[in-house]
Parts: C-alpha cells; structure tokens; sequence
C-alpha cells in the first residue's frame, strides 16, 4: 500500500487562514537576537516543527536525540517545502527544512521568515526519471513531453537549470505539477513521460522501474535550509528552543553519516518505503552542515534570479535579506562535536 503523504486538511486549513488573515501576528521585520534564557523557561514551550516524511523527525529519531527535549515538539508533516514554507509565513510553524528552491520562493514573497541554517547533499539523487522502457535518451528529447514535478520544489529548480543547460526552457515542455505520491503514480501509469524528483523518490523511481535521464552532477547546488518564522525568532523562549533544535539537526545529520545502516532502518520505518529504497538514498551520502557563507547566497542569488529570467518569480529576489547567521556557531559547533550530554557527543549507540 502507497505510504500517506497527505498533509493533513485541518493544518492546510489552519494555514490558508493565517495566509489570509495577513499573518498580523508575525512581525514583519526580522526581530533582534534574543537575550538568553534559563533552560528551565523552555519547559514550557510547545515548538512547532514543520517537517517532510524522513525529514528531521527520522534524522533526530536515529540519532537518538529526541529523548531529552528541554521543551515539547508538536511536529507538522508536508509534502514538500512551498506548503511548509507558506506554514511558516503564516506563523503555523515555528521553524522546518526545506530545500532550495522553497527558500528562493519564500525570498520573493518577502516571507516572514528567516533562513537560519544551511546544508548540502549529494545531487546525484536530484534527478529527472523516466521508465526504464521510455524512448527518451537525452534530455534535448524532452522538448513538448510531460513532465510531473513539485511546484516551488527543489525539483523545480533542477528542472529549469537541467533544461537551460540543455538549450531548452520550461516553456518548452509540459509542466505537471503534483506531490511526490501522486507524481510516482502518474509517472509510473505512463500519464507522464518524466518526473523531475529527489531522494528518496529518486532511488524509489529506480528501484521501481525506472532509471535517471539526468541528475544534478554540474548543474544543482544541493543545498537544504532551515527557516524559522519571525514569530518564533522573536519570543526568547521560542528562539532558544529552535537554537537547540538546530544544533541536534545538525549533530543528527553528522551522526548519520557514519551511521547509514541506522538512519535507511528508520527512515523506511517511518515513511513505509522498501528499506532499499531507504538504503539507497542513504548510500548517496547524507545533507551536512556548512556555513551560510558568502558562496551559498551567491548560489542561491543566481537560482533565483534563473527563475527570474523564467517569468516564474516576477521582480528580483534578494536572497541575502532572509539569511540571518544568529544561530551559525552553535550549530555548526553541534556538528563537530555533537550535543553536550546526548549519544552524538558520547560516541554512543542509541
């Protein structure tokens, strides 16, 4: 049975009126950093996650750094980035991971977020699948064929610089835009000629019947963020407990690079993929941490300004306005030497 993906209609529900209600609970400005606070203040915080199945819920749970929360995590589960993303500029989330292109989008919409903290992974698994008995061969074929992909997706973005390199645009072919779940299903009915995906779905498609027309060798930046709403950023509690979130995000995804077996085991436990599946992905190697330097505004500056030049954001995005780097040594200190007093730090098994 297909694993469910859905988010779920009340918070999609709960999102679209905060979106509509002009999100007046959320400052618009990026809020100063916080005085700190006593750990004992963060007991009575409810943090609200947004996440993508075997996101950082599976990352922090095979790491074993979900037992000893100073606060409480409610967990929100998307399909992709945009509806997290539009869950956090409402204020329905208080911080959550997203690739890319989401970020990008949140930029051009002058979203009242911030992003808070980097990754890369490997790109081999951003890629445009077709079935393995497809005639396509190269990706100049794929001029007037469907192809299914998430819109606002990291995906997306793969998709136009993949194509560009090409010589083609995405005006050239037939945009579909569906969720991961449903995007399998067409593309493996045949409604579809390719699907532009990421990992897992990438190894799922491959393992399906499927195989890679092109990946993101030479073309994606492979980069993962975390964006946290301004609402969060500025209550001092909220901000420390997403400070401390970040910090076991980054020592989960250290972590889980030497500890693949671990990580496929959990991550096909929770979405209900094959654990080849899972494996597979793994084996790809995992996102981890860098720096939100100047080398990754330049790359996601020049990501935006080609969705610019497509007509798919009007105006200019300014990427570097929603970097904010208040959080950047502690968690990239996490990375290297885990969180004080947990598995990671001890070199223990959980």
């Amino acid at each position: 049975m297909r694993p469910d993906w859905v988010v779920p209609r009340l918070v999609a529900a709960v999102v679209t009126l905060l979106a509509l209600a002009g999100c007046s609970a959320v400052p618009v400005e990026r809020p100063p950093v916080q005085p700190p606070v006593e750990e004992a203040v963060m007991a009575g915080v409810t943090l609200v996650v947004g996440d993508q199945k075997g996101g950082s819920q599976s990352l922090l749970r095979a790491a074993g750094l979900l037992d000893d929360l100073p606060y409480t995590v409610q967990w929100r589960t998307f399909t992709s980035g945009p509806p997290l993303i539009e869950a956090a500029r409402a204020g329905a989330i208080d911080v959550g991971g997203t690739g890319n292109t989401p970020a990008i989008f949140a930029a051009a919409a002058r979203a009242r977020v911030q992003i808070v903290s980097a990754n890369r992974g490997d790109v081999s698994g951003d890629a445009i699948v077709v079935r393995r008995d497809s005639p396509l061969r190269t990706v100049q074929e794929l001029r007037g064929r469907r192809i299914a992909v998430a819109k606002g997706s990291s995906a997306h973005g793969q998709l136009l610089y993949t194509l560009r390199r090409a010589g083609l645009s995405l005006d050239d072919v037939e945009l579909t835009f569906l969720a991961p779940a449903d995007a399998f299903a067409a593309w493996k009915q045949g409604e579809v000629d390719a699907w532009s995906t990421w990992d897992p779905y990438t190894s799922q498609a491959e393992l399906g019947g499927g195989r890679v027309l092109a990946d993101g060798e030479g073309t994606a930046n492979g980069l993962g963020f975390q964006v946290a709403s301004n609402a969060a950023l500025a209550d001092p509690a909220r901000s420390a407990a997403v400070a401390d979130l970040l910090a076991r995000v980054a020592a989960a995804q250290a972590y889980s690079n030497t500890h693949r077996e671990q990580r496929a085991a959990v991550w096909s436990q929770e979405t209900g993929l094959p654990i080849a599946v899972t494996r597979r992905a793994v084996g790809r190697g995992p996102d981890l941490p860098v720096p939100l330097d100047d080398r990754v505004v330049a790359s996601q500056q020049a990501l935006a300004d080609a969705f610019s030049e497509a007509g798919v954001i009007p105006g200019r995005a300014d990427f570097a306005a929603f970097v904010d780097r208040r959080f950047e040594p502690t968690t990239l200190h996490a990375a290297r030497n885990g969180v004080p007093g947990t598995p990671t730090s001890r070199g223990d098994t959980p």
